[in-house]
């Protein structure tokens, strides 16, 4: 049973079976969340002793009272919804936020990275959303003194949250296969060796790796790099109908990606999944008005448990045990773009 002590805000939703995000949002009563939910997380968090930290008592733990969430941009729909779903976590928490944008610029990232230390002025505790760091980098962070939490990176010293994008390329691939497509191919990315972000990388080792397990073969030009964007997966998707030939299904590395994709395919007089299988990764907010299928990443929900992690050890330093790297689950989502082809 968990302290009563020390209850968390994971505790609530671990008890009350629902998101961070759903739980922050009831305990604060702020609107779209059903009576049920309501109901749950108050039984829930009775039965804790939760009760959410006050604006009065903030700086108790610590000298500022403000964390500080780091992302790469702001402006993307991923890091938006990260960015609003730990801010909601962290103020339920009685913690400000002091938001920072590296504006998609290297040069800011190695300016700010830099000299981590400078941060303990301004914050008591920094949230990586996504941020690429040098291995450098990342040892200059856990050595500045501040608790760290991040979401999307890989082989760093603190709490980190994310999903496994390898086993969520495999499952994309692999119900391709499942549906009878036996050429397949492959729109994404991919990043440098050293650094903390491998989302790309991993989502094409997934779908290698779904097509070895199935005994087939990946075509050299069947393998098409793209910028994980529109414009990317409209490019990609040209060269393949143009110079390389139509397969019968196309697993592309994130949602927006295969948007590009589906322009280039109307543009050349095609469709999916009239022509080609259609799949992607994220569940893009306009993914379900494009009937596009895709395998769904919870991304709110990554911000809100790696908030809920940093405030936990802001609470209680000594207390919250060793960093863990948590993983969380994916969901096949099918829609209109996939589907067995026509015998």
């Amino acid at each position: 049973m968990t302290d009563t002590a020390r209850a968390t805000i994971r505790d609530v939703a671990t008890l009350s079976g629902l998101s961070i995000c759903t739980v922050s949002r009831a305990l604060r009563g702020l609107p779209n969340v059903s009576d049920e939910a309501h109901a749950r997380v108050r039984e829930a968090a009775g039965k804790l002793g939760y009760r959410a930290s006050s604006a009065a008592s903030r700086l108790a733990g610590g000298r500022t009272g403000a964390v500080a969430i780091i992302a790469p941009t702001i402006t993307a729909w991923f890091f938006a919804q990260a960015v609003e779903a730990a801010e909601e976590v962290l103020a339920d928490s009685g913690l400000d936020t002091v938001l920072m944008s590296l504006r998609g610029n290297a040069q800011a990232r190695e300016s700010l990275f830099a000299d981590p230390a400078s941060l303990l002025q301004r914050v008591d505790g920094v949230l990586l959303l996504g941020v690429d760091l040098s291995p450098e980098q990342a040892g200059a962070v856990a050595e500045s003194g501040l608790p760290v939490a991040s979401v999307g990176l890989t082989g760093v010293p603190w709490d980190n949250v994310g999903i496994d994008d390898e086993q969520a390329a495999w499952r994309a691939a692999h119900r391709l296969v499942e549906l009878g497509h036996w050429e397949l191919a492959l729109l994404a990315g991919s990043e440098p060796d050293a650094g903390t972000v491998v989302t790309a990388s991993a989502r094409r080792s997934g779908f290698m790796r779904a097509l070895a397990g199935n005994d087939l073969d990946v075509h050299p030009d069947m393998v098409v790099p793209a910028a994980s964007s529109i414009d990317g997966g409209y490019w990609a998707m040209t060269e393949l109908i143009s110079n390389r030939g139509l397969p019968q299904a196309v697993f592309a590395g994130c949602d927006e990606t295969a948007f590009g994709a589906l322009k280039a395919l109307h543009e050349h007089g095609l469709s999916a999944p009239e022509d080609v299988s259609l799949i992607g990764l994220d569940d893009h907010p306009m993914s379900s008005f494009l009937g596009l299928s895709t395998v769904a990443q919870p991304v709110a929900d990554q911000g809100a448990f790696a908030a809920a992690l940093l405030a936990e050890r802001l609470a209680d330093p000594d207390g919250a045990g060793p960093p863990q790297d948590h993983r969380l689950p994916t969901t096949l989502i099918e829609r209109k773009t996939t589907r067995r082809p026509r015998r």
